[in-house]
């Protein structure tokens, strides 16, 4: 299914006069204290954030996965999908692909279909943590730190198989997460499986283009609930270090323990320049995968805070690669989808607003009712008409989600392909 242009400019036509009155008061409140606002456009409109391939269907929990119906059962189908949110937020133009679940049958088709969208292929992913059909050794016990020699092997062949498909489609980066630890006390020896783990992290790397990265993905628990290999940030940065250069962390907001101070964590990481990516979600309790803002929006702009700042100050690190990983259990996938990609936005439009130089002259004057206030003056914003305007400048939607719904775009996507059709993934 593809959107027109000409039905999102009809969709925009009812709320264009109420947009355009919200957008001039708070441009000029804005202009007024000295902040650059088509800057600010500007930026929203460059930025951004890769779909998941395996993001488009329903999730589910460990009871029960409960379809949307009009699911996309192919590669090409999900492309599809991902350019309907592209053509309503203008914030959605990359995928990431996870292998392999979503390996192309026709490479030059899909990066066709995938232009004509305007959609780039963001860092592919690897999978080792499931057994595949017909694979010689099994991942029970882990993939690169496994005790076994044939199952390490099988593992890094994986990822050098990645990279190659990553390759052929103009990918620049491979994401390793690894499920590998122990349920219990004394089943691993934990310095052997850290060991291995480099060791194949590191073949896996010789194999890296000249040109790419290797994010390494943390996580303290799921599915091994004693120990973890990869178990934050320290480890990851630690593995990638050993590996070298082109090898950096990767950020996943689910994947802290609770109250975890995940702004520090990404500042620190781009002071070293060795923040690689991020994926967002949010959480109440753990790896939730809920939709981005929905619980903690003020961490978020806390952690955007942090982000822009490093954007500004630190050279060093490279340009990041964003992406939202969620689980849809109780909505829509693409309108999930739509609210994460609204909420990134708000965060990263608050951040903009912060004046780094008063709050970094509030902070060597320590004083810190100042610097509380600079920061939930800016949090405070209500900052969704610079969104509107910034979907509106490149053609997008001024309400995604209401535009989604005119065009009943979901039940367009049951009449072509029914409801008994299931995405590829968890």
């Amino acid at each position: 299914m593809n959107i027109q242009k000409e039905q999102v400019l009809e969709s925009n036509k009812k709320s264009l006069k109420n947009h355009e009155e919200s957008y001039d008061f708070l441009a000029n409140k804005l202009s007024k204290q000295g902040h650059d606002v088509s800057g600010i456009i500007s930026k929203l409109s460059e930025f951004q954030v890769a779909i998941p391939s395996w993001a488009l269907g329903a999730g589910g929990t460990r009871f029960g996965r409960f379809s949307f119906y009009g699911e996309p059962s192919s590669l090409e189908q999900k492309i599809e999908d991902i350019g309907v949110l592209h053509s309503l937020t203008q914030t959605a133009g990359a995928v990431s692909l996870h292998i392999p679940w979503d390996i192309p049958s026709d490479y030059n088709a899909i990066k066709e279909k995938a232009d004509a969208l305007g959609i780039k292929f963001d860092a592919v992913n690897s999978n080792t943590f499931q057994d595949q059909q017909g694979a010689e050794e099994s991942y029970k016990y882990g993939s690169l730190s496994n005790t076994s020699k044939a199952v390490r092997e099988q593992a890094i062949q994986h990822n050098l198989d990645v990279i190659k498909i990553g390759d052929k489609l103009g990918s620049k980066a491979l994401t390793v997460w690894l499920a590998d630890g122990s349920c219990f006390p004394g089943q691993n020896n934990f310095q052997t499986a850290f060991q291995n783990t480099q060791d194949s992290l590191i073949d896996i790397y010789k194999g890296l283009p000249d040109d790419w990265k290797m994010l390494v993905e943390y996580k303290p628990y799921e599915p091994n609930f004693y120990s973890t290999v990869i178990q934050d940030w320290g480890a990851s940065l630690m593995l990638a270090n050993g590996c070298g250069d082109k090898a950096y962390t990767l950020v996943d907001l689910g994947h802290h323990l609770p109250n975890s101070n995940i702004e520090q964590i990404v500042s620190i990481l781009q002071l070293k320049g060795k923040l690689g990516g991020f994926h967002f979600n949010d959480s109440k309790y753990g790896d939730d995968d809920l939709t981005v803002g929905s619980i903690k929006p003020y961490a978020l702009f806390l952690i955007f805070n942090e982000l822009v700042y490093g954007m500004q100050n630190n050279p060093q690190n490279p340009d990041l690669a964003w992406m939202i990983d969620a689980s849809h259990n109780v909505k829509d996938p693409l309108e999930d989808l739509i609210q994460s990609l609204e909420a990134i936005q708000e965060a990263y439009a608050k951040a903009l607003l912060i004046d780094q130089n008063a709050l970094k002259a509030a902070q060597l004057d320590n004083d810190v009712v100042k610097c509380q206030e600079i920061l939930q003056g800016a949090y405070r914003t209500d900052v969704r008409p610079l969104l509107e305007k910034a979907r509106l400048s490149t053609g997008g939607a001024l309400s995604p989600i209401q535009a989604y719904r005119s065009l009943d775009i979901r039940n367009s996507l049951i009449s072509e392909r029914g409801k008994n059709t299931v995405a590829t993934g968890l």
